[in-house]
């Protein structure tokens, strides 16, 4: 197994968080994000390094700013 990139899994622990905090399953982070969960499931892993119109679209669906999502997340 590769070896998670730190930003990435920083990242993936960020939309977990907020969607935790939410009560939302994957699934309806996919949905209201418009993505599939598979790749939800894969950022919040640290897995799949999404584009920036992505990160903005979780952001909205979570209600969050894009900035606040990627918090910490530092390169």
């Amino acid at each position: 197994m590769p070896k998670r990139d730190p930003t990435l899994a920083a990242l993936g622990r960020n939309v977990r968080h907020h969607r935790e905090a939410r009560g939302m399953t994957q699934e309806k982070l996919a949905e209201r994000a418009n993505l599939d969960p598979t790749y939800i499931s894969g950022i919040e892993r640290g897995l799949r390094n999404p584009g920036i119109k992505n990160v903005a679209r979780i952001a909205k669906a979570l209600g969050i700013t894009t900035a606040k999502l990627v918090e910490g997340a530092n390169a």
